[in-house]
């Protein structure tokens, strides 16, 4: 069986933001053949513009998702949207295709009920606008995400569940394209 390897990319720079603690969370849930590694250095990332060269921060964050079988997002809401250091190093990658037919799942978490549902709305548009291999089980919104959090792993029942099954079919979406 073939080693799978995914990306876990949070959208908070916090060193102790729950989308972090979720990442975290996955890598206990994944199959025995999986690994996930939480990329580090969005804030490294300069402001994008079609006219500059990548910078040693982009051309590492390109290439840690070109060399991913997949990716994880799991994502904070502010004002409403996507945090802007997730959606510049997105931007970077408009244009040079490493999201193109890539397996994602997106997850957005927030303390309130929504579960930041605008988030995940914003980063879900733009994952399709980057050509992303997903399906409608492939995004989930988790609100009141400070209860479910002890010990720096998640432990409600409910929200385990809910991860192993975007997991489950996060592997799906990769045996499609022959990874497995």
């Amino acid at each position: 069986m073939e080693q799978i390897k995914i990306l876990g990319i949070s959208g908070s720079l916090r060193t102790d933001s729950t989308n972090t603690i979720i990442l975290n969370t996955c890598k206990t849930l994944l199959p025995a053949n999986a690994t996930l590694t939480v990329f580090q250095g969005l804030d490294l990332i300069p402001h994008f513009s079609p006219g500059l060269e990548d910078n040693e921060a982009v051309a590492r964050f390109k290439s840690a998702v070109a060399q991913a079988d997949a990716v994880i997002f799991s994502t904070p809401e502010y004002a409403f949207g996507l945090p802007g250091t997730l959606k510049n190093a997105l931007d970077w990658t408009v244009g040079t295709g490493e999201f193109n037919a890539k397996p994602v799942a997106a997850i957005s978490a927030s303390p309130l009920n929504t579960g930041g549902d605008k988030a995940l709305a914003s980063l879900l548009l733009t994952l399709a606008a980057l050509g992303t291999l997903r399906n409608d089980h492939s995004s989930a919104a988790i609100p009141n995400i400070k209860g479910k959090i002890e010990q720096g792993y998640v432990t409600d029942i409910q929200t385990l569940d809910m991860l192993r099954a975007l997991i489950n079919n996060l592997t799906s979406l990769l045996n499609l394209r022959g990874v497995n």
